[in-house]
């Protein structure tokens, strides 16, 4: 698990490229591996906050339930990501749900096993504190598309997001691989399926994207980030 690749489209999206090589063999010397089967939970609201993960295959989502039931998928995170809600200054509880999208594998750190290199080595605590502004940064950005744009531009932030997920160029646009449903949208932007039919429906007569056997290709990407007031993150940042 190295981070010094060339930050390429897949590689610009992975959190643990903030670490060093030599950081993250450290942390991986207090890894221990446990998988998880596709649907499967790894933690829920409320578990004790006390570990940190590393992503080595497959895609975890974090949701939030609300309190009528609905759910909110606020983040994925992919092979080369890591996450968690540790507190090292705090014994906190979980405020999301992690769930196994497909087959996981996971590296689990403890939180005394983290704390104790973070006391041990400075450049790692360095590293460790860049992460967490990484994702402070990343939470705040996806907040604001949820909030300040309304559901058209949550929406289309939502797609841009996808594409640089998921996507791949060609001639005609960016065709998002990953098959999304409306349902789908829906927990990413917290609006209703019928909201978000209208919503594409409106972007299609708009000639902002299409569909593509089931899939979304984006064919007018300028117009879409207008929508959403686009700042032109980096992918790092822009990703679902």
């Amino acid at each position: 698990m190295g981070a010094a690749m060339p930050l390429d489209a897949m590689t610009a999206k992975q959190n643990c490229r903030i670490f060093t090589d030599d950081c993250l063999e450290k942390l991986e010397s207090v890894m221990t591996y446990k998988e998880f089967p596709a649907g499967s939970t790894i933690y829920i609201e409320g578990d004790p906050a006390d570990k940190f993960y590393y992503t080595k295959e497959g895609t975890v989502k974090l949701t939030k339930t609300s309190e009528d039931g609905s759910d909110l998928v606020l983040y994925y995170f992919f092979a080369g990501d890591f996450f968690g809600e540790i507190d090292l200054d705090h014994d906190q509880r979980c405020i999301f749900t992690a769930e196994a999208l497909d087959d996981v594998k996971l590296g689990v750190i403890q939180k005394q096993d983290l704390e104790w290199l973070i006391y041990q080595y400075g450049e790692l605590a360095v590293q460790y504190a860049s992460w967490l502004t990484h994702m402070h940064r990343y939470t705040q950005l996806k907040l604001r598309d949820l909030t300040f744009n309304g559901k058209n531009g949550a929406l289309a932030s939502v797609l841009i997001r996808a594409s640089n997920t998921y996507g791949i160029k060609d001639d005609r646009g960016y065709l998002i691989m990953r098959k999304f449903t409306n349902n789908d949208f829906a927990r990413l932007i917290g609006a209703t399926r019928e909201t978000v039919n209208r919503t594409l429906a409106q972007f299609k007569r708009d000639g902002l994207i299409e569909t593509d056997r089931g899939r979304i290709r984006i064919i007018n990407m300028d117009d879409l980030k207008k929508i959403c007031h686009c700042e032109e993150c980096p992918l790092g940042i822009c990703r679902l």
